[in-house]
Protein backbone atom coordinates (compact mmCIF):
# COMPACT_ATOMS: atom_id res chain seq x y z
CA UNK A 1 0.00 0.00 0.00
CA UNK A 2 1.79 3.32 -0.79
CA UNK A 3 0.68 5.90 1.50
CA UNK A 4 1.61 9.42 0.96
CA UNK A 5 0.72 13.13 2.04
CA UNK A 6 -0.13 15.65 -0.76
CA UNK A 7 -0.52 19.96 -0.07
CA UNK A 8 -3.83 20.65 -1.84
CA UNK A 9 -2.55 24.25 -2.37
CA UNK A 10 0.21 22.93 -4.68
CA UNK A 11 -2.58 22.06 -6.98
CA UNK A 12 -4.95 24.62 -5.87
CA UNK A 13 -3.39 27.85 -5.05
CA UNK A 14 -6.19 30.00 -4.26
CA UNK A 15 -6.70 27.37 -1.36
CA UNK A 16 -3.34 29.08 0.24
CA UNK A 17 -5.69 31.90 2.44
CA UNK A 18 -4.06 33.51 5.48
CA UNK A 19 -1.33 30.24 5.58
CA UNK A 20 -4.38 27.78 5.54
CA UNK A 21 -2.09 24.45 4.33
CA UNK A 22 -4.92 21.42 4.10
CA UNK A 23 -3.31 17.86 3.30
CA UNK A 24 -4.66 14.91 1.72
CA UNK A 25 -3.44 11.95 2.77
CA UNK A 26 -3.83 8.89 0.92
CA UNK A 27 -3.67 5.16 1.27
CA UNK A 28 -3.61 3.87 -1.86
CA UNK A 29 -3.61 -0.42 -1.77
CA UNK A 30 -1.42 -1.70 -4.58
CA UNK A 31 -3.24 -3.71 -7.63
CA UNK A 32 -1.87 -6.71 -7.56
CA UNK A 33 -0.43 -8.46 -10.30
CA UNK A 34 -0.20 -11.85 -8.96
CA UNK A 35 -4.40 -11.52 -8.50
CA UNK A 36 -4.48 -10.08 -12.00
CA UNK A 37 -5.82 -6.50 -10.73
CA UNK A 38 -3.73 -4.55 -12.82
CA UNK A 39 -6.21 -2.30 -14.14
CA UNK A 40 -8.95 -2.85 -10.88
CA UNK A 41 -10.58 0.80 -10.43
CA UNK A 42 -11.64 0.90 -6.74
CA UNK A 43 -13.91 3.09 -4.98
CA UNK A 44 -12.82 5.76 -3.27
CA UNK A 45 -13.71 7.68 0.49
CA UNK A 46 -12.67 10.71 1.25
CA UNK A 47 -12.32 10.60 5.04
CA UNK A 48 -12.64 13.70 7.70
CA UNK A 49 -12.14 13.79 11.39
CA UNK A 50 -14.24 15.63 13.78
CA UNK A 51 -12.46 17.88 16.36
CA UNK A 52 -15.53 20.70 16.51
CA UNK A 53 -13.60 22.52 13.59
CA UNK A 54 -10.82 23.10 16.27
CA UNK A 55 -8.26 19.96 15.88
CA UNK A 56 -8.63 16.97 13.97
CA UNK A 57 -9.11 13.63 16.32
CA UNK A 58 -6.82 11.20 15.94
CA UNK A 59 -8.67 8.32 16.90
CA UNK A 60 -10.97 9.22 13.81
CA UNK A 61 -8.26 9.32 11.13
CA UNK A 62 -5.59 6.51 10.42
CA UNK A 63 -7.74 3.96 12.83
CA UNK A 64 -10.71 4.25 10.45
CA UNK A 65 -8.52 4.55 6.97
CA UNK A 66 -6.62 1.01 7.45
CA UNK A 67 -10.24 -0.62 8.18
CA UNK A 68 -11.63 0.71 4.60
CA UNK A 69 -8.32 -0.11 2.83
CA UNK A 70 -8.32 -3.60 4.09
CA UNK A 71 -11.57 -3.57 2.40
CA UNK A 72 -10.63 -2.76 -0.68
CA UNK A 73 -11.23 0.97 -0.66
CA UNK A 74 -8.99 4.08 -1.46
CA UNK A 75 -8.90 6.15 1.03
CA UNK A 76 -8.25 9.92 1.22
CA UNK A 77 -7.80 10.97 4.54
CA UNK A 78 -8.30 15.37 4.47
CA UNK A 79 -6.75 17.59 7.11
CA UNK A 80 -8.52 20.26 6.83
CA UNK A 81 -8.12 23.81 8.21
CA UNK A 82 -8.52 24.18 11.62
CA UNK A 83 -8.48 26.95 14.75
CA UNK A 84 -9.49 30.20 12.72
CA UNK A 85 -10.22 29.40 9.46
CA UNK A 86 -13.81 29.99 9.05
CA UNK A 87 -16.71 28.94 6.76
CA UNK A 88 -16.41 28.36 3.27
CA UNK A 89 -12.05 27.15 3.87
CA UNK A 90 -13.06 24.01 4.38
CA UNK A 91 -15.87 23.21 2.53
CA UNK A 92 -13.46 24.40 -0.53
CA UNK A 93 -10.94 22.59 0.82
CA UNK A 94 -13.11 19.28 0.32
CA UNK A 95 -14.51 20.16 -2.96
CA UNK A 96 -10.56 19.85 -3.45
CA UNK A 97 -9.97 16.83 -2.58
CA UNK A 98 -12.56 15.30 -4.80
CA UNK A 99 -11.61 17.45 -7.72
CA UNK A 100 -8.15 15.44 -7.87
CA UNK A 101 -9.74 11.81 -7.34
CA UNK A 102 -11.47 12.82 -10.36
CA UNK A 103 -8.18 14.49 -11.91
CA UNK A 104 -5.62 12.16 -11.05
CA UNK A 105 -8.27 8.90 -11.32
CA UNK A 106 -5.54 6.97 -13.61
CA UNK A 107 -3.14 6.95 -11.07
CA UNK A 108 -4.93 6.28 -8.08
CA UNK A 109 -6.31 3.40 -9.69
CA UNK A 110 -9.66 5.07 -8.86
CA UNK A 111 -13.22 5.02 -10.09
CA UNK A 112 -14.26 8.59 -10.24
CA UNK A 113 -17.88 7.39 -10.17
CA UNK A 114 -17.99 5.46 -7.31
CA UNK A 115 -16.22 8.02 -4.31
CA UNK A 116 -17.98 8.62 -1.02
CA UNK A 117 -17.36 11.25 1.88
CA UNK A 118 -17.17 10.29 5.61
CA UNK A 119 -16.65 12.46 8.15
CA UNK A 120 -16.92 12.46 12.64
CA UNK A 121 -18.89 14.67 14.23
CA UNK A 122 -17.62 18.27 13.41
CA UNK A 123 -15.96 16.21 10.06
CA UNK A 124 -19.74 15.20 9.61
CA UNK A 125 -21.04 18.70 9.29
CA UNK A 126 -18.33 18.93 6.71
CA UNK A 127 -19.13 16.30 4.66
CA UNK A 128 -22.70 16.61 4.53
CA UNK A 129 -22.28 20.22 3.96
CA UNK A 130 -20.65 19.12 1.00
CA UNK A 131 -23.20 16.26 -0.16
CA UNK A 132 -26.13 18.99 0.55
CA UNK A 133 -23.91 22.52 -1.09
CA UNK A 134 -21.83 20.64 -3.29
CA UNK A 135 -23.31 22.91 -6.47
CA UNK A 136 -24.10 26.12 -3.83
CA UNK A 137 -22.66 29.01 -5.26
CA UNK A 138 -19.83 29.29 -2.90
CA UNK A 139 -18.33 26.26 -4.50
CA UNK A 140 -19.09 26.44 -7.45
CA UNK A 141 -17.44 29.83 -7.68
CA UNK A 142 -13.73 28.09 -7.12
CA UNK A 143 -15.10 24.64 -8.66
CA UNK A 144 -17.36 25.29 -11.54
CA UNK A 145 -17.95 21.15 -12.40
CA UNK A 146 -17.93 20.49 -8.88
CA UNK A 147 -19.89 16.93 -8.34
CA UNK A 148 -21.65 15.56 -6.13
CA UNK A 149 -20.15 12.17 -3.84
CA UNK A 150 -21.97 8.88 -4.85
CA UNK A 151 -22.68 8.66 -0.92
CA UNK A 152 -22.21 9.96 2.52
CA UNK A 153 -21.31 8.25 5.31
CA UNK A 154 -22.25 10.25 8.96
CA UNK A 155 -21.07 9.52 12.16
CA UNK A 156 -22.34 11.18 14.80
CA UNK A 157 -22.35 14.70 12.92
CA UNK A 158 -22.89 17.97 13.18
CA UNK A 159 -25.76 18.54 11.12
CA UNK A 160 -27.73 21.73 12.37
CA UNK A 161 -26.71 25.30 13.36
CA UNK A 162 -29.84 25.73 15.23
CA UNK A 163 -28.51 26.58 18.89
CA UNK A 164 -31.08 24.31 20.51
CA UNK A 165 -30.11 20.88 19.16
CA UNK A 166 -26.14 21.72 17.88
CA UNK A 167 -22.69 21.53 19.35
CA UNK A 168 -22.30 25.31 19.75
CA UNK A 169 -18.47 25.14 19.52
CA UNK A 170 -17.94 23.80 15.84
CA UNK A 171 -20.49 26.08 14.45
CA UNK A 172 -18.73 29.14 16.77
CA UNK A 173 -15.22 27.73 15.59
CA UNK A 174 -16.70 27.69 11.94
CA UNK A 175 -17.74 31.28 12.17
CA UNK A 176 -15.58 33.27 14.56
CA UNK A 177 -19.53 34.30 16.12
CA UNK A 178 -22.33 33.55 16.94
CA UNK A 179 -24.69 32.78 13.85
CA UNK A 180 -27.20 35.34 12.46
CA UNK A 181 -30.50 33.47 11.36
CA UNK A 182 -29.26 33.66 8.02
CA UNK A 183 -25.94 31.78 9.05
CA UNK A 184 -28.09 29.24 10.90
CA UNK A 185 -29.87 28.25 7.64
CA UNK A 186 -26.70 28.51 5.73
CA UNK A 187 -24.79 26.26 7.50
CA UNK A 188 -27.77 23.65 8.50
CA UNK A 189 -27.23 20.74 6.34
CA UNK A 190 -31.02 18.90 6.91
CA UNK A 191 -31.90 22.02 5.43
CA UNK A 192 -30.00 21.94 2.07
CA UNK A 193 -31.07 18.82 1.08
CA UNK A 194 -32.49 18.33 -2.46
CA UNK A 195 -32.74 16.34 -5.02
CA UNK A 196 -28.97 16.22 -6.35
CA UNK A 197 -28.26 14.81 -2.34
CA UNK A 198 -26.50 11.49 -2.08
CA UNK A 199 -27.92 8.67 -0.24
CA UNK A 200 -26.39 8.30 3.83
CA UNK A 201 -25.53 6.04 6.09
CA UNK A 202 -25.47 7.79 9.52
CA UNK A 203 -25.11 5.96 12.92
CA UNK A 204 -25.35 8.19 16.32
CA UNK A 205 -25.87 7.27 19.98
CA UNK A 206 -29.23 8.18 21.76
CA UNK A 207 -27.11 9.39 24.85
CA UNK A 208 -24.60 11.67 22.81
CA UNK A 209 -24.06 14.81 25.42
CA UNK A 210 -21.75 17.01 23.09
CA UNK A 211 -23.78 16.39 19.87
CA UNK A 212 -27.15 15.61 20.35
CA UNK A 213 -28.66 12.34 18.17
CA UNK A 214 -31.40 14.97 16.93
CA UNK A 215 -29.01 15.75 14.15
CA UNK A 216 -28.93 12.67 12.51
CA UNK A 217 -32.70 12.28 12.89
CA UNK A 218 -33.15 15.34 11.61
CA UNK A 219 -30.71 15.01 8.46
CA UNK A 220 -32.59 11.49 7.46
CA UNK A 221 -36.51 12.91 8.03
CA UNK A 222 -34.44 15.65 5.28
CA UNK A 223 -33.53 12.63 2.91
CA UNK A 224 -36.62 11.26 3.76
CA UNK A 225 -38.78 14.00 2.55
CA UNK A 226 -36.98 13.58 -1.06
CA UNK A 227 -37.13 9.80 -0.69
CA UNK A 228 -33.49 9.79 -0.75
CA UNK A 229 -31.97 6.23 0.22
CA UNK A 230 -30.39 6.32 3.93
CA UNK A 231 -29.33 4.26 6.56
CA UNK A 232 -29.46 4.84 10.06
CA UNK A 233 -28.69 3.66 13.10
CA UNK A 234 -28.94 4.96 16.69
CA UNK A 235 -27.31 2.91 19.64
CA UNK A 236 -28.66 3.51 23.09
CA UNK A 237 -25.49 3.65 24.72
CA UNK A 238 -22.10 5.13 24.34
CA UNK A 239 -20.40 8.69 24.72
CA UNK A 240 -19.45 11.07 21.52
CA UNK A 241 -16.53 10.93 19.69
CA UNK A 242 -16.60 6.52 19.66
CA UNK A 243 -14.80 6.36 16.37
CA UNK A 244 -14.49 2.62 15.90
CA UNK A 245 -16.08 1.83 19.08
CA UNK A 246 -13.25 -0.69 20.09
CA UNK A 247 -10.23 -0.98 22.00
CA UNK A 248 -8.08 0.53 19.43
CA UNK A 249 -9.99 3.70 19.92
CA UNK A 250 -10.91 3.95 23.69
CA UNK A 251 -10.31 2.19 26.79
CA UNK A 252 -11.98 -1.48 26.97
CA UNK A 253 -15.65 -0.41 26.66
CA UNK A 254 -18.40 -1.62 29.10
CA UNK A 255 -20.36 -3.87 27.21
CA UNK A 256 -23.32 -2.14 26.44
CA UNK A 257 -20.99 1.20 24.59
CA UNK A 258 -19.16 -2.14 22.90
CA UNK A 259 -22.24 -2.77 21.12
CA UNK A 260 -22.13 0.39 19.00
CA UNK A 261 -18.97 -0.84 17.58
CA UNK A 262 -21.51 -3.32 14.95
CA UNK A 263 -21.38 0.06 12.65
CA UNK A 264 -18.74 -0.79 11.11
CA UNK A 265 -19.90 -4.22 9.92
CA UNK A 266 -23.04 -2.55 9.08
CA UNK A 267 -21.10 0.05 6.98
CA UNK A 268 -19.04 -2.55 5.27
CA UNK A 269 -22.11 -3.85 4.20
CA UNK A 270 -24.13 -0.54 3.04
CA UNK A 271 -20.74 0.12 1.44
CA UNK A 272 -20.47 -3.06 -1.05
CA UNK A 273 -24.22 -2.36 -1.57
CA UNK A 274 -24.48 1.04 -2.43
CA UNK A 275 -21.61 0.86 -4.84
CA UNK A 276 -22.67 -1.75 -6.56
CA UNK A 277 -26.20 0.13 -7.60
Amino acid sequence: MKITDLHLKETYPFLDREGADPVLRLYLPYNLAEMKREGQRRPAIVLCPGGGYRFLSEREDEPVALRLTAEGYNVAVLHYSVSGFRYPTQLLELAAAMDLLVRRQEEWNADPDRIAVMGFSAGGHLAAHYSAAYASEAVRRCFPESRAPRASVLSYPVITADPAFTHKGSIFELLGHEPSEEEIALLSCDRLVGEGTPPAFLWHTAEDKSVPVENSLFYAAALSRFRIPFELHVYPYGWHGLATADGETNAPLPEKVAHAADWMPALKRWLKLVFSL
